[in-house]
C-alpha cells in the first residue's frame, strides 16, 4: 500500500510535481513498485512577461496559488474588485501591466480565507489569458 502524506522529507521547498510514471514487478507472490516523479517550477507569464514563478504553488480547482512572495510585483497594480466564494470568503484583485497594457483583475487572491481554504492564505492565482505552466 502505498501512502502519501504531505511532503517526502526530502523534497525540500518542491510541492510540485509531475508523476512519470509507475513501474510494478511481481516476483515471488510481492509487487514491487517504482515511482518516477519530476519536480517542476510553475510560471505565470503575460505578454512574454514573468509574473510569477515557483515550485511550491497549491492547485486549488485548476488553478495554480502562487506564494505572494513569488510575484514580480512590477507588474501588478491593486484594483477596487472584490468578489464572494461561499466556501473560500472574499476575493480581492489585481490588474497586470505589461508594456503599458493592462488586464484588468486578472489575478486574485483571498486576504483572509476561510477556514476551508486556509492552504491559499499569502497565494496569488491569474486568469484572463495569463499563462500558467
Amino acid at each position: 500500500m502505498l501512502n502519501v502524506r504531505g511532503r517526502p522529507s526530502d523534497a525540500g521547498d518542491f510541492a510540485n510535481f509531475i508523476l512519470i510514471g509507475i513501474i510494478t514487478d511481481r516476483r515471488d507472490n510481492y509487487y514491487f513498485i517504482g515511482i518516477v516523479i519530476m519536480l517542476c517550477t510553475m510560471k505565470a507569464t503575460w505578454h512574454g512577461a514573468t509574473l510569477a514563478e515557483s515550485d511550491d504553488t497549491v492547485v486549488l480547482e485548476g488553478n495554480h496559488y502562487f506564494p505572494a512572495n513569488s510575484i514580480n510585483s512590477a507588474y501588478f497594480r491593486e484594483s477596487a474588485t472584490h468578489t464572494t466564494c461561499p466556501w473560500k470568503g472574499e476575493a480581492s484583485y489585481h490588474d497586470i501591466i505589461v508594456n503599458g497594457d493592462v488586464n484588468k483583475d486578472a489575478a486574485w487572491y483571498y486576504p483572509n480565507p476561510k477556514e476551508a481554504a486556509l492552504n491559499i492564505k499569502d497565494r496569488i492565482a491569474f486568469w484572463k489569458g495569463v499563462v500558467v505552466e
